[in-house]
């Protein structure tokens, strides 16, 4: 299937389609290293670390805006239809979910201040492989974005459940770690909300994978059965809370 876009008859209609590319690849890099430096200041325990990566949500927030505006500016301008439609839409879709992930990963580093005030505990050493599965999922969804790559995406989608088995491995390790000694629950509960959230990372990989997927398509991937088999679940309202 040739997924490689082609020229339009008006000019600026390729010209806002480029533009609508260029900002959320902006934005997802931007993300991705909010994800990388979340992990490294939590593992280094470094709160100053931890600070940048809060205050540098913001220009996540306002390219969003700007995805939104163009997005909404080009429908409104060109009418677009079928294939056309669908990567308008798609900008739409995956800037809210890369907004989501720097929101994950800005709540991640403003755990540090709390975490870095005990001694670390054993079962952190499985979060910087989790992460970093986590991390290549989004790097590897936002190419499959920028190539209009379908089996890129679908590789993508599939690998979300190994980061359920790290999240289960750790939700199992935290809780053992928590019964042998009552003075590791505060670290370990910090540590349990930070893997929540990079495994709600990887879920939103997937969703731009999906996206991705579907605009590249017009198919949409099947369902998938979730490896996440714990009984332990992080609202995500109680961690919204926090962003705001």
């Amino acid at each position: 299937m040739n997924t490689t876009p082609t020229a339009h008859t008006v000019k600026s209609f390729d010209d806002d389609l480029r533009q609508l590319r260029l900002l959320i690849g902006e934005m997802g890099g931007l993300a991705k290293d909010q994800v990388d430096r979340s992990v490294a200041a939590i593992v280094a325990r470094d709160a100053e670390a931890a600070q940048a990566v809060v205050q540098s949500d913001s220009r996540i927030d306002r390219i969003e805006a700007e995805v939104e505006q163009l997005a909404i500016a080009t429908i409104a301008r060109r009418a677009p239809l079928a294939d056309d439609l669908r990567e308008v839409i798609a900008a739409l879709k995956i800037s809210a979910v890369i907004e989501r992930i720097g929101d994950y990963a800005k709540n991640n580093a403003k755990r540090v201040n709390s975490i870095a005030q005990d001694s670390p505990i054993r079962p952190m050493v499985i979060v910087p492989e989790m992460a970093r599965i986590v991390s290549q999922m989004v790097d590897d969804a936002l190419d499959a974005y920028a190539r209009r790559d379908p089996e890129l995406a679908r590789d993508v989608w599939k690998r979300d459940n190994s980061v359920d088995e790290y999240y289960n491995s750790l939700f199992r390790a935290l809780l053992t770690f928590m019964m042998e000694n009552p003075h590791h629950i505060t670290p370990s509960t910090h540590m349990l909300f930070i893997a929540k959230n990079l495994e709600r990372i990887g879920d939103h990989a997937t969703n731009i994978a999906e996206v991705v997927y579907y605009s590249a398509t017009g198919e949409h991937l099947t369902d998938r059965q979730k490896a996440d088999e714990t009984v332990y679940t992080v609202s995500e309202d109680v961690e919204g809370e926090q962003e705001r």
